[in-house]
């Protein structure tokens, strides 16, 4: 996520988690064998024999990043001292191993169980209620050049952000209220590409990365390359707060369908989220979360990382929206193995995490559609 790389969905997360008092432990050592009932399948990843060979790659981004000096220093700083760098790395060897020889989800399982320790965030209530909600990369139609039907652009870093005197400059003082002012001031001749939507160019700077569809057919990526230091402020918030839309009814279709009512209100609501991200092109590399490894779709997760060991094996329980043989989509409770991969700059404290789930319209959908209460656990290798 965007602290590094991405921002996330969380224009429709309503979610507001308590700060971790400076005591407290991120993490609780539990007793999977005692804690939970039988029934709940704790370890069963239903979806193990359907992408067994993504989850093996994400296991291996994991092992790049922690071979990295970055991770090391990362490790020198980790709160919980019964997680080190070289723990996480031979969970994820010994993981590995696993899944690559295991025949059957409930083989993965028990071998797990038998050879991890579990590892349970203590949540936004200090009794493991993590809040879960998507992100994806969007794909979008653009243009490398302005027309008038293509109008709103990214933008690239300016070369000298890292001068700019703070408070940096509104996103109205960058675009305007309208999105379009920006060839007036310090972003003039830093466009990359225009896109036919004001709501999409935001979008792309919230979710950080996208993949675009340049209107003389081929196809470019851009990633996150900088932003102004201000907090991420969530226009579904906002929506909530004004009383246009229900807390328990905002998904991010609904914020879509709004916007598409009343475009104008762009000009209200756009504007209160100072946060500006720029852009630089990555071809066609996949989307990279902020340990500088790919993300891989259903396979990693955004933490704060300031209290969750990057790089790290986890395993999440919750109810996931899952498509129908009738286009449709249907929640279902199941677990799911996925490396700590990323962060975002909207998920902070021991009770947020941010899944990934993959790249284009139905991933969006999806996307939207995952904001639910579950536990997550982070898995080492006994002692």
């Amino acid at each position: 996520m965007l602290s590094g790389r991405w921002l996330r969905t969380v224009l429709v997360t309503t979610v507001v988690c308590a700060p971790m008092s400076a005591a407290a432990v991120p993490l609780n050592l539990v007793n999977c064998h005692v804690e939970f009932l039988p029934e709940l399948c704790l370890g069963y990843d239903a979806q193990f024999g359907q992408d067994r060979s993504r989850l093996l790659q994400a296991v291996d981004y994991s092992l790049d990043y922690l071979e990295t000096e970055a991770a090391v220093t990362a490790y020198e700083e980790y709160p919980v001292l019964s997680i080190t760098r070289e723990r996480v790395q031979r969970s994820l060897v010994r993981f590995r191993e696993l899944v690559a020889t295991s025949h059957s989800a409930q083989q993965l399982q028990q071998s797990v169980r038998r050879e991890f320790d579990f590892y349970r965030s203590i949540g936004s209530d200090d009794n493991g209620q993590v809040d879960f909600t998507g992100y994806f990369e969007p794909t979008y139609r653009a243009s490398a050049v302005p027309t008038a039907e293509y109008r709103y652009p990214l933008y690239g870093r300016p070369a000298d952000l890292d001068t700019w005197p703070l408070p940096h400059p509104t996103r109205s003082d960058l675009e305007g209220m309208d999105g379009l002012q920006g060839e007036k001031g310090p972003l003039a001749g830093l466009e990359l590409v225009w896109l036919q939507d004001r709501l999409e160019a935001f979008l792309v700077q919230v979710q950080g990365s996208a993949r675009l569809q340049l209107t003389d057919g081929s196809v470019m990526s851009v990633g996150y390359a900088g932003r102004t230091e201000y907090p991420y402020v969530s226009i579904g918030r906002a929506l909530i707060d004004d009383g246009i839309v229900a807390e328990s009814e905002l998904t991010l279709p609904v914020l879509l369908d709004y916007f598409e009512q009343y475009p104008e209100a762009l000009d209200r609501y756009l504007p209160q989220n100072d946060r500006f991200v720029f852009f630089k092109a990555t071809g066609g590399s996949p989307p990279m979360g902020n340990l500088n490894v790919p993300v891989t779709a259903g396979r990693s997760i955004a933490t704060d990382k300031t209290l969750m060991p990057p790089g790290a094996l986890a395993l999440i329980s919750l109810n996931l929206p899952v498509p129908t043989t009738t286009d449709s989509w249907q929640s279902m409770a199941m677990n799911r193995y996925v490396l700590d991969q990323d962060t975002g700059g909207a998920i902070r404290g021991p009770g947020r995490v941010d899944i990934f789930v993959g790249t284009g319209t139905n991933a969006g959908e999806q996307a939207g559609l995952i904001n639910t209460s579950g536990q997550l656990y982070y898995l080492l290798l006994r002692e």
